[in-house]
Order: structure tokens, then C-alpha cells, then sequence
């Protein structure tokens, strides 16, 4: 936040009517009783009442006068601790003021402006703050409701020993929290599709199976000399160097149903935030276990920043990836779309990764285009969340959860790992289902492993 704190620069009847402004009710009363009494001198011929009338009157134009134009140079910061939070968590909002001028200032109330999610709007007194004096204070912001919220501005009000006037004094600076989905730790289980990359399965992403299949590079500053390729030179006519052997990373894609029609009720609670904190507990879960990660919508749209490949994990940027598409979610929304069909064709062809989806509502329609989607993975697993199963009670499920069925039959039959999604689910349990879902399709020789 800029230093600020003195009146800006407006000229005589400006200034009159901003000090004017401030009159609290106790300074307006005294004005409107001191004219008063005025009127009735001058009717009655009472010069004694005349000059109480005066006092009344001219005292809180003094005031507003002087506090009009006290000159403090007030400086104010804010410091945010930390900046991201999940929901349900609290931060920590320290608000410093320093007074930088040569003159001590009064008294002085300092609030600061916070949206009605975070909680009530905090306000503070500070006492005299001495030249060259600062003054600190904090409160405390939560919110259930994920979102980035603005923070400021930090205002000054400053008022005269008789609460007759105070005036307003607004920085201009602000900051945002942002309030992230709930990350839940999952348990290293081995779902399909990521044998290939980094663990058992490593593979060479470029063939060293003879001279003609080197793939070579310019020659860079300290690269040994044994690795030019002296055919390629020749080619080129530059200096070239053949290609250190590259491992490729194992490659998970995470599939958030974002379709509003898929979801009923909102709130902390609902169906598709459960469905926004699963997308994100694997996102961190895949990331911290080295996979390159990619983050799609149903509208097909992806992290912006993101690599061909997705964010790498198991690196020094792994903390920055997963604070790239953590603050991606917590600003996601439902979209108007009503099919899946830019999704799937944002997917990319291959066998080589695994594909992890958090559907809503699926219609036979929407269940065989989620269906196709298998061909494009190497492994696919699939957290449908049934909104009507999801909003009523268990006995009054049973329509609900037959349709759920015949959804999870059309996923499984076509090589997904398929598990429903009860309210008051946690992501680690249907985790931890998913993968004996898997476990129980291997053992009776079905698709979907490895």
C-alpha cells in the first residue's frame, strides 16, 4: 500500500463541502442547536443566549476547520499470511501503520474494507502515534466458499477530541487471498496406466538402437566433446552433439466435469465442489509422485501456462505447478455446456497415461462419449457423483442409483475403473475403492491394467 494520509488537492468549495461532510450527528446537532438558539436571541433580545448560540454553532465548523487541515503523513501496508489458504482454513491479515511526518498524529480509527464471506469488516482504534512511530495490528479471515477475495482499501478515519467531525482517508493498494479447494492426501496405491514413465516401467523417449537413429543438437558451452556427431556436423555444417537419453515421464490427465447441468445444489457441501477438492487432491497426489500433470475441463479448456506434456512432477517446480492449477480450481466454474464432447476431443490419442475423471450426472448420451474417452488413455479412472443420489436421503435413492448402475456398466464394459461417489465420501476413501475396484477387474481378467 502507497504512503498516503493527507487530503488531496481540491480547491476552497471542495474543501468546504468535504469538511462539511464530516460532521458526525453530534457535530450537526450542535450546529443545527446553536442556530437555533441564534434565531431566538435575535427574536427575543437575548444577547447571553446569542453568544451560547455562537459557541454552539461555531465550534463544530472550528473542528471540522482544523481537522480539515491537519497535514498527517500516514503510511499503511498490509501483509497477507499466508496468501493462499484452503477453504475451511484461516489466514492471518497484519495491517501496519507508520506515521511519517514531523507531527504527532490524534486519534485514529483504521479499518479495513474485506468481503462479507471472509467475515465482518475489522476495525481498530489507534492512540496518538508518535513522529516516526508505527502501529500494528491483525485479524483473522476464513471462508468455506473457494475464490480469490480483495483485500482493501485500508481506510483512516480521523476525528477531533469532541467527536464532532471525522473525516475519511482511503489508501489506494490492494491485495487478494486466494481461498484454494481442500487437498486431502490419497495413499500410494498402483491404478492402471502408470507403468509407463518413472517406476518399474521406465522407457527411453529416444531409440539408440543404431547411428541413423540419433537424434542430435546444436553443440552448447560445456557439453563433452565425445558426444559430437560428426556426421551431423558435416551435414549441418555446425557443431552437433548427439542427445543425452531422456526417460519420459509417466503422464496423468485429470478430467473435471464442469457441465452445470450435471450437478445440483451449491454450497461448500455440494456435489461439484466434493468433485472440484477430488480433482485436487490428485492433482498434488500425481505431482508429488513425479507424473507430468495436465488439468482439463469439460470445455476442454487446460491451465494456462501448462507445458505439451502437462506441469512435471518430482522437481524443484513442482510447489509452482501445483500452486498454478490449485489456483486454476479455485476459481473454476460450471459452464453452460451440456455435452462432453470438448473434452474429449482435447484429449489426446496414446496409451501411454492415465486419465483421471470426476463426472456428474451422465445421460446415455454423455456416458457413451465418457466411454470413448478410454480409448484415448492408458488407464482410466472414473468418480462418478450422482447429484439426486447425492441430495437425498439413502432411502429415498433407489431410482437414483439404478440409473447410476447402468451408467458405471457403461464406463467399466468399455475399460474405466468405475466407483459412485456417496455423500460424505472423503477422497481418500474412494481412492482407496478405486484402487480394489482395479484390483478385483484384474483378477478376473479384465481390461484396465497392467
Amino acid at each position: 500500500m502507497d504512503a498516503g494520509g493527507t487530503p488531496p488537492g481540491e480547491g476552497e468549495g471542495g474543501g468546504v463541502r468535504t469538511a462539511l461532510a464530516g460532521l458526525t450527528t453530534r457535530g450537526r446537532s450542535f450546529l443545527a442547536a446553536g442556530v437555533a438558539a441564534a434565531v431566538c436571541a435575535y427574536v427575543l433580545g437575548q444577547s447571553d443566549l446569542l453568544r451560547v448560540g455562537l459557541l454552539l454553532g461555531v465550534l463544530p465548523l472550528v473542528c471540522a476547520a482544523v481537522l480539515y487541515r491537519t497535514r498527517y503523513r500516514v503510511a499503511g501496508s498490509r501483509r497477507l499470511s499466508p496468501g493462499r489458504v484452503s477453504a475451511g482454513s484461516e489466514a492471518r491479515v497484519h495491517l501496519r501503520v507508520d506515521n511519517v511526518s514531523r507531527l504527532p498524529t490524534g486519534l485514529l480509527m483504521l479499518q479495513d474494507r474485506v468481503p462479507y464471506v471472509l467475515g465482518p469488516r475489522p476495525r481498530f482504534v489507534l492512540d496518538r502515534v508518535e513522529p516516526g512511530g508505527r502501529r500494528e495490528v491483525s485479524y483473522r479471515v476464513r471462508s468455506d466458499v473457494r475464490g480469490r477475495y480483495p483485500l482493501g482499501p485500508l481506510q483512516l478515519r480521523l476525528t477531533d477530541p469532541f467527536g464532532l467531525c471525522e473525516l475519511t482517508r482511503s489508501f489506494s493498494a490492494h491485495d487478494t487471498l486466494t481461498v484454494i479447494p481442500r487437498v486431502e492426501p490419497l495413499p500410494p496405491v498402483r491404478l492402471s496406466g502408470e507403468a509407463k514413465g518413472y517406476g518399474e516401467g521406465r522407457q527411453r523417449s529416444l531409440a539408440l538402437a543404431g547411428d541413423d537413429d540419433v537424434i542430435p543438437r546444436g553443440y552448447r558451452y560445456g557439453d563433452d566433446l565425445r558426444r559430437v556427431h560428426w556426421r551431423s556436423t558435416a551435414r549441418y555444417g555446425e557443431l552437433m552433439v548427439r542427445r543425452e537419453e531422456q526417460p519420459q515421464r509417466a503422464r496423468c490427465t485429470v478430467l473435471l466435469d464442469t457441465r452445470v447441468v450435471a450437478y445440483e445444489g451449491a454450497g461448500p457441501d455440494s456435489a461439484f465442489e466434493w468433485a472440484v477438492s477430488g480433482s485436487a487432491s490428485v492433482l498434488v497426489h500425481m505431482l508429488e509422485r513425479g507424473f507430468s500433470v495436465r488439468l482439463l475441463t469439460g470445455t476442454g479448456d487446460s491451465v494456462p501456462g501448462e507445458g505439451a506434456d502437462g506441469f512435471a512432477g518430482a522437481s524443484q517446480g513442482t510447489a509452482d505447478a501445483a500452486g498454478l492449477m490449485l489456483d486454476f480450481l479455485a476459481v473454476v466454474d460450471q459452464s453452460d455446456d451440456t455435452g462432453l464432447s470438448p473434452a474429449y476431443d482435447a484429449l489426446r490419442g496414446g496409451t501411454d497415461g492415465l486419465l483421471v475423471a470426476f463426472f456428474g450426472d451422465l445421460d446415455e448420451e454423455q456416458a457413451a462419449v465418457a466411454a470413448r474417452m478410454r480409448q484415448r488413455s492408458g488407464g482410466a479412472v472414473a468418480f462418478v457423483l450422482d447429484s439426486a443420489a447425492w441430495m437425498r436421503e439413502p432411502a429415498d435413492v433407489a431410482g437414483p442409483l439404478d440409473r447410476s448402475e447402468e451408467r458405471l456398466r457403461m464406463l467399466r464394459e468399455a475399460g474405466w475403473t468405475a466407483v459412485l461417489v456417496p455423500h460424505g465420501a472423503t477422497p481418500e476413501e474412494m481412492w482407496r475403492l478405486a484402487d480394489r475396484e482395479r484390483t478385483a477387474l484384474a483378477a478376473t481378467g479384465g481390461e484396465g491394467t497392467r
